[in-house]
């Protein structure tokens, strides 16, 4: 299957910026940003080619275990693990950063760059690196970080250079190498530095480091998929598996009803990707205990059509961005975030709108026991009955996770042979 792996690796940077919005305060767009600036300062190393589509998708998502660290038992696993001399957050957020790199497709060697992205060239930074011990992908990624968010937190204006100047010449040597600083002032003059705060960063981006579709796997789409999952569901523990189950019982029901290979592998994809729109939503919401008022459940319904917006950034992706976000879609024209009616909705999305009431219906959560087989396809019959969900479909997810149908079929097909 052909994705534009980088198309989705920024659409995700955008997610992630929603995260670091919430907890650090980053300002919108920053891992572009950050992208855009690796880059050119790459470009004046001599870095080209397939190298600068790593540095960029590294780039995008140096930052892609923020909501791994919001668990208060992570903390706990990681800082045994890494050491109590190290800075906590810094310690979760690059090792388990660099633990999450291993599922993306890579075509150069990328490895320790997330770890050591916060590594200071005189060796004080989490890790103890010394800058000639760091990968260059990391100590430009550094570089960059620090300067869009020390420099450029608030707005890029007439003091912002200043500012840059005044910042350079306090961390060259302590806290970025002079070859990483060499490289960013040849790169970067005032007017360019300026123009970053400008709303074309991005298609500037893809100018200087096109996409191009890439062949994967399905192992390699499961693994993407996964990542993906992960910085969803980690977002908040409530839901912390919800992702990957909705993919896995995505492709087991289109592979019952005899839907193609990659049909079903668009299918586990999108049921990953489904929920991406809800690391727009403050975990106040995502999290609160109780029944959501109305103000508060009318914010929840936008993560729908965040999830729509996001995916939209990908080349060709209509089609799996679709059945991921109109999975509150009802076929009355009831559901959200479009109001769609049965005339509008295809199979694989009424499959979506399924599979996910299914997976919240019987996975566990920290507040509740999942329901038993028979429970759960009660409450999706009697949704059919609304006119909310398609019957057939409905029909099919009792014959497909009833193990016991499930034994009969098995039986039947063998009787057949």
């Amino acid at each position: 299957m052909k994705l534009d792996v980088l198309g989705l690796l920024g659409a995700c940077s955008y997610a992630l910026d929603c995260v670091e919005a919430e907890l650090v305060h980053v300002t919108y767009k920053h891992a572009k940003r950050v992208a855009y600036m690796s880059v050119c300062m790459a470009e004046q190393m001599g870095i080209q080619g397939k190298s600068l589509q790593d540095l960029t998708a590294v780039a995008l998502l140096h930052d892609n275990a923020l909501t791994q660290y919001i668990q208060e038992e992570l903390h706990n696993d990681i800082a045994s693990a890494i050491g109590s001399a190290i800075p906590l957050e810094l310690g979760i957020h690059c090792a388990e950063g660099e633990k999450n790199m291993k599922d993306i497709p890579s075509h150069t060697d990328i490895k320790n760059v997330i770890l050591y992205h916060h590594e200071n060239a005189d060796g004080s930074g989490p890790f103890g690196k010394k800058w000639t011990e760091v990968p260059v992908f990391a100590r430009i990624i550094h570089l960059c970080d620090l300067l869009d968010q020390v420099c450029c937190s608030d707005s890029f204006d007439s003091d912002t250079w200043q500012k840059v100047e005044a910042f350079l010449q306090e961390i060259t040597g302590s806290i970025a190498d002079e070859e990483c600083i060499e490289a960013f002032r040849h790169a970067f003059s005032e007017q360019h530095f300026l123009s970053l705060g400008e709303k074309d960063v991005e298609t500037r981006l893809w100018n200087r480091v096109p996409r191009t579709k890439q062949d994967l796997s399905f192992e390699q789409i499961k693994a993407l998929a996964k990542f993906f999952a992960r910085i969803v569901d980690y977002k908040s523990p409530f839901t912390s598996t919800h992702s990957i189950g909705v993919a896995a019982d995505a492709e087991k029901l289109s592979r019952f009803m005899g839907f193609d290979e990659e049909t079903m592998q668009k299918m586990y994809l999108a049921g990953a990707l489904h929920d991406i729109g809800k690391v727009a939503i403050g975990n106040k919401i995502l999290e609160k205990p109780g029944r959501l008022t109305d103000d508060e459940f009318a914010v929840m319904k936008h993560h729908a059509a965040y999830t729509y917006y996001i995916l939209s950034e990908i080349d060709d992706f209509e089609e799996i961005r679709d059945w991921a976000a109109f999975h509150h879609e009802r076929l009355d024209g009831t559901g959200y975030p479009f109001g769609k009616t049965a005339a509008e909705l295809n199979t694989q999305e009424r499959i979506m709108a399924c599979v996910d009431i299914y997976q919240a219906l019987t996975e566990s959560r920290p507040y509740k026991q999942g329901m038993p087989h028979e429970k759960a396809y009660g409450i999706l019959n009697d949704m059919v009955e609304k006119g909310w969900l398609d019957g057939e479909i409905a029909s099919q997810v009792d014959a497909c996770f009833d193990q016991k149908m499930t034994d009969i079929i098995h039986e039947e097909k063998q009787l057949g042979e």
